[in-house]
């Protein structure tokens, strides 16, 4: 079973506000003659690399957004990059598909955490949305907590 990263989702609110702004930067960099793939620039290189890159194509950066896991992107490549200040630091090269999850809550962290597959929430079937988006953060938690949802 692969090895999943978790990241917080800065700035962003909702699910597809992070797919159009990862469309929008995808047609930006076929414009310019650039594979179209989304990269998240991190400081750290994962020493795990050879775990979440298996060969089985499996893992993923789960990225949790408003406090909790919502969704996931299938990892393409780790690859190493410099930052403008020359320092050495680590591409996490994205599919373009994001694949909504069993929304799990989430404290906030700094940088990329390590998942494990036991540990990941589940993808949720095809077509289907979280359709709490409406209700307020506070009752979809308690919902979740009694099983409701």
């Amino acid at each position: 079973m692969p090895l999943h990263l978790k990241k917080l989702c800065v700035g962003v609110e909702r699910v597809d506000e992070l797919a159009a702004y990862q469309d929008r930067r995808r047609r930006e960099l076929k414009a310019a003659g650039l594979p179209p793939y989304n990269r998240h620039v991190t400081r750290n290189t994962p020493r795990r690399m050879a775990e979440i890159l298996d060969g089985s194509g499996e893992g993923s950066l789960f990225w949790v957004i408003k406090r909790e896991i919502k969704v996931r992107q299938r990892l393409h490549a780790i690859e190493p990059v410099t930052d403008r200040e020359g320092r050495p630091c680590c591409a996490l090269v994205l599919e373009p598909d994001l694949i909504r999850v069993v929304p799990v809550p989430h404290r906030p962290f700094q940088g990329w955490r390590y998942l494990d597959s036991a540990d990941a929430p589940s993808d949720l079937p095809q077509g289907a949305v979280d359709e709490t988006g409406e209700m307020p953060e506070e009752m979809r938690r308690e919902l979740r907590a009694l099983g409701l949802l």
